[in-house]
């Protein structure tokens, strides 16, 4: 199946729900970044749970962006969506490899550290970006999501997030949940749903055995008769051109140009959440500077 997400609704009104399944761009990401499992798994996570915030924004053009500063080796994760849940991002260290924790499993809390923060900046057209900032948990990144949208938005919510990588290092499953109470819903609706997540296996052995997020939210949610609102394709999708590239080198200013051409003879731009490769020449980087100097910078 390719990667997809699910949005839904209990038929009673009381509980909202996405969900994901992204292995094929889980998969990307680990190519482009050349990373191992930990840092796969970490960074997985943090795609499935950046797409499915970045599908509930409301106009085209938006984006919300993560970031996890955990004070571990990984350093700083940063994943981004745009409104349709299309996901790009990196880690900082994605060569980073730690040994398996006491069941066997990655130690991506250990990878990421939890003596940080996890924000959350959403870019909405306005003049200012929305910020907000929590304490990190666990560093195993969903009860941190969950925490964010409890502390910052006051949302009571539930998430859970999952890698599944081989002994190859593909990626073999991957995705999650986001759950979140309406108002109005009671405590009988809260030990549903806090029921159902205890009930239900883990996110990649439910995904393992069908990759549908409608499956994986339907297992979770056992309890709650559920609407299918949207299904939607959604897949690792960086926007970086050689526009963009041109104006971060304009933005350098012509004495870093000028010296970048002495030294360099050109200008050669990876992505940083791509494997695309940008090239200027020396020629370009001379026209650069003429018109930087033109303006007075």
């Amino acid at each position: 199946m390719n990667d997809r997400l699910v949005r839904a609704m209990s038929r009673d009104g009381a509980v909202k729900a996405t969900a994901v399944y992204t292995r094929a761009l889980t998969e990307r990401a680990r190519n482009v970044h050349r990373a191992t499992p930990v840092a796969t798994a970490a960074l997985g996570r943090a795609l499935a749970g950046v797409s499915m915030m970045g599908n509930a924004l409301k106009g085209r053009g938006e984006s919300v962006t993560l970031q996890i500063k955990g004070g571990g080796p990984l350093g700083t994760i940063l994943a981004v969506s745009d409104a349709e849940g299309n996901v790009r991002g990196y880690v900082g260290d994605p060569s980073v490899d730690l040994p398996l924790r006491a069941d066997g499993k990655l130690d991506v809390g250990g990878a990421v550290g939890n003596t940080g923060t996890l924000t959350v900046i959403k870019d909405l057209g306005l003049k200012e970006p929305y910020v907000g900032t929590v304490d990190l948990l666990g560093g195993e990144i969903a009860e941190d999501l969950a925490a964010y949208f409890v502390e910052s938005e006051q949302i009571p919510s539930a998430c859970g997030l999952g890698v599944l990588v081989g002994r190859d290092r593909s990626v073999l499953a991957s995705g999650g949940y986001l759950i979140q109470l309406l108002p109005g819903a009671g405590e009988d609706t809260v030990a549903k749903v806090e029921g159902g997540i205890y009930a239900a296996p883990s996110v990649t052995n439910i995904l393992s055995g069908d990759p549908d997020p409608a499956h994986l939210l339907r297992t979770v949610l056992s309890d709650f008769e559920l609407e299918i609102l949207e299904t939607s394709p959604i897949e690792y999708r960086c926007y970086c051109t050689r526009e963009r590239t041109e104006r971060a080198l304009l933005s350098l200013g012509s004495a870093e140009l000028a010296d970048m051409l002495r030294e360099q003879g050109g200008a050669e731009l990876t992505c940083q959440f791509c494997d695309k490769v940008h090239v200027f020449s020396g020629d370009e980087l001379r026209n650069m500077i003429a018109e930087l100097r033109a303006r007075g910078k």
